[in-house]
């Protein structure tokens, strides 16, 4: 428990950190503005065919702010201290206050679950209330089962980001990946063109426990088991890695 608050001492204290913040809550409503007023004559008229995913793609798509948690979490760790601390490493600080380095990823990644869930909560919240405010009575209804699912996606996003910058020890290519593959059209969904297998890739199968409830490829249920599957092996690579690995090269 100790290793955990001292973990998220560490984020809360990182100047990138509120970055993280600020972007997480105010990209996801913008994108849903943006797609509310694009479908709002549509949806007035009762033609759209998209009512149910206005404002959920805001969420799918603004995960910016998560991914710069997850990377951060880590990247931070090899940054060089100044010279009056060593010069050195916070890894190697960190690896000294906690002995085991399985204890210390995973308190590391409790730290990323648990401010991933908050900030999740707060771009629902921001979402919700600019979709509402573009389309009022003609918002679609924000199911809890829905907005779990999002929460779920955000917050195994983070983790994803978090383990694949334990893997590579730098935040840029991440960041690169995860950024490009954020955009508002991804990688993966090009290649769901070309084979059916890349509905299998963690995105695309983590949206459907949100954004497409009864016309996705996968169920939300099915959906959430491939994306954390995902997570799970990743963690375990970073963990073996992170374990075999010199602190200091």
């Amino acid at each position: 428990m100790r290793a955990f608050n001292a973990e998220l001492s560490k984020l809360f204290s990182l100047p990138g950190m509120w970055l993280a913040f600020v972007i997480g809550i105010l990209a996801p409503p913008l994108l849903a503005i943006l797609d509310s007023l694009a479908e709002k004559e549509d949806i007035i008229a009762g033609v759209s065919t998209r009512l149910s995913e206005v404002g959920f793609t805001g969420l799918g798509g603004g995960v910016q702010g998560i991914i710069i948690l997850g990377v951060l979490a880590v990247s931070s760790e090899y940054l060089t201290e100044s010279s009056e601390s060593g010069g050195g490493n916070q890894i190697t600080t960190s690896l000294t206050a906690v002995s085991s380095r399985l204890q210390f990823l995973l308190a590391k990644a409790g730290a990323v679950t648990v401010i991933s869930v908050l900030l999740s909560i707060l771009a629902i919240g921001t979402t919700v209330a600019a979709t509402h405010l573009i389309l009022g009575d003609y918002a679609p209804a924000f199911e809890a089962s829905r907005l779990i699912g999002a929460v779920c996606y955000w917050t195994f996003t983070a983790l994803l980001a978090f383990g694949m910058t334990v893997l590579t020890k730098s935040g840029i290519i991440p960041l690169a990946v995860l950024m490009i593959n954020s955009s508002v059209v991804t990688i993966s969904f090009l290649l769901t063109k070309v084979t059916k297998l890349a509905f299998y890739l963690p995105d695309m199968a983590g949206l459907d426990m949100f954004l497409s409830p009864s016309g996705g490829f996968h169920t939300p249920f099915t959906g959430g088991v491939i994306m954390f599957a995902w997570v799970t092996v990743l963690f375990l690579a970073a963990a073996i890695v992170f374990h075999r690995r010199d602190v200091a090269s």
